[in-house]
């Protein structure tokens, strides 16, 4: 079986994310601060055929970097890791003359050193698979100017340069980093509270990554709204093999 660590998984893009891959035959580690929520996504995770470690904490955290890797090593190993655990900065979002420094710190060591201490931990799990992959979270505020969106942006762009960097630095990984695009999720509400239009539900872009997975392109960065075609197209086809195999069984 192919393992996942999947952070953030208790709600949005990572429980639709843990589902989707619970259903094509995947074992999971989720990762949350919240451990009831984060214990439905595993109880509705397990329910697909998934075995699933849930371990609740804050991905800041060295020792529960080093726990989710243990457990997908318990597992046998690890095939994927996504960095989807985000943290605004300021909630709602503030221009730049208003944020904190502190707050741009806890978007940053979230969003970008954590994301990269997991890699660290995780590297040789990875390099092991063969087809070791991470997939970094991004947004479009990486790469376009929001009001309001300079802290939270800035994270994601770093994100962006550390997973264009690493895939430079091992060649032998895939590694993406993923505009999921708008959902209708609780980081989005928390951002801008006053923003009623309606927005698409996180499962609407998994076919996006799992295309992604089908399809193994070249590292780089990708929008989820491109794939989604592929990605739905492939997502009919639940159970028969399609994404990573061990070698030793084949905003």
């Amino acid at each position: 079986m192919a393992v996942a660590i999947i952070t953030g998984a208790s709600k949005g893009l990572g429980r639709a994310l843990a589902g989707a891959l619970a259903g094509r035959g995947w074992d999971l580690v989720l990762d949350a601060r919240t451990a009831k929520v984060l214990g439905e996504s595993a109880e509705a995770a397990r329910a697909r055929g998934a075995r699933v470690a849930a371990l609740s904490g804050d991905v800041t955290d060295a020792a529960h970097r080093r726990n989710l890797v243990a457990a997908a090593r318990e597992l046998g190993g690890l095939d994927l890791l996504v960095s989807n655990a985000s943290a605004l900065g300021a909630e709602p979002l503030v221009r730049l003359e208003a944020l904190s420094p502190d707050g741009l710190r806890a978007a940053l060591e979230t969003n970008v050193v954590a994301a990269l201490g997991l890699v660290q931990e995780a590297l040789p799990l990875l390099r092991e698979s063969s087809a070791g992959t991470v997939v970094a979270v991004s947004s479009d505020a990486a790469a376009e100017a929001y009001e309001t969106w300079g802290g939270y942006g800035a994270s994601k762009a770093a994100l962006d340069q550390l997973a264009a960097v690493l895939a430079v630095e091992e060649p032998g990984l895939r590694v993406w980093a993923v505009d999921p695009g708008d959902m209708a999720t609780d980081l989005y509400a928390a951002a801008v509270p006053d923003d009623g239009d309606p927005r698409p539900a996180p499962e609407s872009v998994v076919p996006g990554f799992l295309a992604l997975l089908d399809r193994r392109p070249a590292s780089g960065r990708y929008a989820a709204a491109d794939l989604v075609g592929a990605g739905e197209e492939a997502s009919g086809r639940e159970g028969s093999g399609l994404g990573p195999v061990r070698a030793e069984e084949g905003r």
